[in-house]
């Protein structure tokens, strides 16, 4: 039927569903009429970012009026900052796997009860990239853990659960086939490694600690390149699952500045 599927038999027992981080709820809140005609979702870590993308796609929609600027939806929760432009919902999620989760949580249900169908939802943003020329755009096949695994590991009352990383491959090959008409931005399609830390997690040598030698990361990004990793970051294998499990048809896509 295309509906954002949420998989919880608890939420139906529920009078009303608080979406806290977000500063909306089923109650105080008409979600249908507010958020029912979303078609494209596109979720960044700044808020600035994600406030100049919806500006952008205004625009581009002829949405924008002289003077207008875009309200913050979220703007009572100092969480998280999420814009419309038309059918467009541009959200942050803020750095790293657990700040995404609890979005993605909130923002997975709450197109779940506006009713949305056939929803396609993108990850925009920047990251490392590994043996590919800067200002590259890498579209993201499929995110991998540090260990180069298609996986997303999360405990769960103590047990290791295990979900799949795999993103949608039909849209993956349609931005790429639109990219042809961006001449500016080299872009391919690869592996994007996950990671829990910015310093040591992504071999950095400047970080308050560092445990390994030059060597020893150079080594480590060899192998990581020859797994099919071609940028790092840390979101993408729980963005990658929670979409998977809900229906969402997904991707991410992230420019490598350096």
């Amino acid at each position: 039927s295309g509906l954002v599927l949420v998989k919880n038999p608890h939420l139906d027992l529920m009078e009303e569903d608080i979406l806290y981080h977000l500063d909306l709820g089923t109650k105080t809140h008409n979600l249908p009429a507010m958020f029912g005609d979303i078609k494209f979702v596109c979720v960044g870590g700044s808020p600035k970012r994600m406030r100049a993308f919806a500006q952008f796609m205004r625009r581009e929609l002829g949405l924008a009026h002289a003077g207008e600027d875009v309200a913050d939806i979220c703007g009572g929760s100092d969480r998280y900052a999420m814009y419309r432009a038309g059918p467009v919902l541009s959200i942050s999620h803020g750095m790293g796997i657990p700040s995404i989760s609890i979005m993605l949580h909130e923002l997975i249900k709450l197109l779940h009860h506006a009713k949305c169908r056939d929803v396609t939802i993108i990850r925009i943003g920047t990251s490392g990239g590994l043996g590919i020329e800067a200002g590259s755009v890498v579209i993201t096949d499929t995110a991998v853990d540090s260990s180069f695994q298609p996986r997303f590991e999360q405990v769960v009352l103590g047990d290791v659960v295990v979900r799949s990383t795999e993103l949608d491959k039909d849209l993956a090959e349609e931005l790429l086939a639109c990219s042809r008409d961006i001449a500016d931005f080299p872009t391919l399609i690869g592996h994007t490694m996950c990671t829990y830390d910015f310093y040591e997690g992504q071999g950095r040598l400047d970080g308050a600690l560092c445990s390994f030698s030059r060597e020893k990361k150079l080594e480590y990004l060899r192998r990581a390149y020859e797994a099919g990793v071609r940028n790092i970051e840390m979101e993408s294998t729980a963005f990658a699952a929670l979409c998977g499990l809900c229906g969402l048809k997904g991707e991410s896509c992230r420019f490598y500045l350096l």
